[in-house]
């Protein structure tokens, strides 16, 4: 069973208006959380990514919290690595927390679910430099970008959908009176 075929058979492709953690609009939203209600599908998918980056000197693997916490951790496992994870500081921005320890010039692999916007893995990203850990690559579930972003790694995703988002001030959905949901937390 290949990614996509994942998020639908476990209900995690929905479709409406929605807003978006990057504050835009779409018509389709990758809710990541019914996938990982399945472990066999978390299991699988993070074997996409670990074996993408199997033999390049990975040492490390990390994700912002929350589900970068359980890919992190299931991708390390595959890896035979360390996991760590991310979480929002005092500023906002993505911090290692609890004793969470990168050395210079430990071999990171960056972890994350949906991509849209890059925002949460530009944090990681920047959090791991901070310490000196060396970026192998990003490795996602979903890329979802309109753009494309480099991060002077590899990029892989399990599976590569084109998006459609919309500023809220040029929002066809609005336009047409359809109600706007904001997903994740309930």
């Amino acid at each position: 069973m290949n990614a996509e075929e994942m998020f639908r058979k476990s209900g995690a492709v929905l479709e409406g208006h929605f807003i978006l953690t990057s504050g835009r609009h779409s018509p389709v939203y990758w809710e990541k959380f019914k996938v990982m209600q399945y472990p066999q599908y978390v299991q699988q998918l993070c074997g996409m990514i670990a074996e993408h980056y199997r033999n390049q000197s990975i040492n490390l693997v990390a994700g912002p919290t929350t589900a970068g916490i359980i890919l992190a951790f299931e991708v390390a496992r595959q890896l035979g690595v360390r996991a760590i994870y991310a979480e929002k500081a005092e500023n906002k921005t993505f911090a290692f927390k609890r004793g969470a320890a990168i050395s210079p010039g430990d071999n990171v692999l960056v972890v994350d679910d949906v991509f849209t916007t890059g925002g949460s893995v530009k944090e990681v990203i920047a959090a791991v430099k901070e310490r000196k850990g060396n970026i192998i690559g990003i490795g996602l579930l979903v890329d979802r970008s309109e753009e494309k972003y480099d991060f002077g790694a590899p990029f892989f995703a399990c599976h590569r959908v084109e998006a459609i988002s919309y500023g809220p001030d040029k929002c066809p959905l609005c336009a047409a009176k359809i109600p706007l949901t904001k997903p994740g937390g309930s």
